[in-house]
């Protein structure tokens, strides 16, 4: 490419000597009678008409010119690269979700003399592994925007007992939403609730049963506690 390039640069010059009908052994004859002066000096016009390789005047600059692009392009790659690995670990850090709810029993949830976190213990998903099943809480990973939502039931025994329970959403202690029933009527009866919070690394959200209130007749896959990342925010 580099001997191409030369070859056409010294026709360029000689180009306007040259009547259109001569042919290559003119512009030999022409290149050997020049005597004005090439743009880069020291051009060996022998050496270009016979062996055509490594005589340009510009090799070396020609040489300067394609090291300078590879390095460019070397680093291109390499900036494209860690682009992506950037865009995965954005995107890694974005799976944070997780379902879990409550085991069935036969004997009810409850009642406590405190509040106390429900245990949703049987867990379906859990990315990003922010969800202790243990604790019943819920441990923000990163910061960002989140969905909350929890479903609520509980069956009396029969006609006239009474359905009494009550449910919060807690986030770092203060109650965010709730659910509660209480009346004589039902004999079961369920609710459910969906919030958006901001949250910072680190701040604790989960569901809490209150004091003196009971979860009866609990059938797996009804009381239930699930969030997930919409998307992050910057640290």
């Amino acid at each position: 490419m580099r001997a191409i390039a030369c070859t056409l640069f010294v026709l360029g010059l000689l180009w306007d000597s040259v009547r259109a009908e001569d042919t290559i052994s003119s512009l030999r004859v022409a290149a050997a009678a020049w005597e004005g002066e090439l743009t880069c000096g020291g051009w060996d016009c022998e050496c270009t008409f016979k062996r055509q390789r490594g005589c340009c005047c510009a090799t070396l600059e020609l040489q300067k010119v394609e090291d300078q692009i590879y390095t460019r392009v070397m680093d291109l790659s390499t900036r494209i690269s860690q682009l992506g690995d950037s865009l995965l670990e954005v995107i890694g850090g974005m799976r944070v979700a997780f379902t879990a709810s409550m085991s069935s029993r036969t004997k009810c949830f409850g009642p406590f003399t405190g509040n106390i976190p429900i245990p949703y213990d049987v867990i379906t998903l859990n990315h990003g592994r922010g969800y202790n099943p243990a604790l019943g809480i819920f441990t923000v990973p990163r910061p960002g925007l989140y969905s909350f939502s929890f479903s609520v039931y509980s069956r009396v025994g029969g006609e006239g007992e009474r359905m009494y329970y009550k449910v919060h959403l807690m986030r770092n202690g203060e109650v965010v939403a709730s659910t509660w029933e209480d009346n004589r009527e039902d004999t079961e009866d369920s609710s459910s609730q969906t919030v958006l919070l901001s949250l910072q690394q680190g701040d604790q959200v989960y569901v809490e049963l209150l004091r003196g209130r009971q979860l009866c007749g609990n059938v797996e896959g009804l009381n239930t506690f699930s969030g997930f990342l919409m998307h992050p925010t910057l640290d």
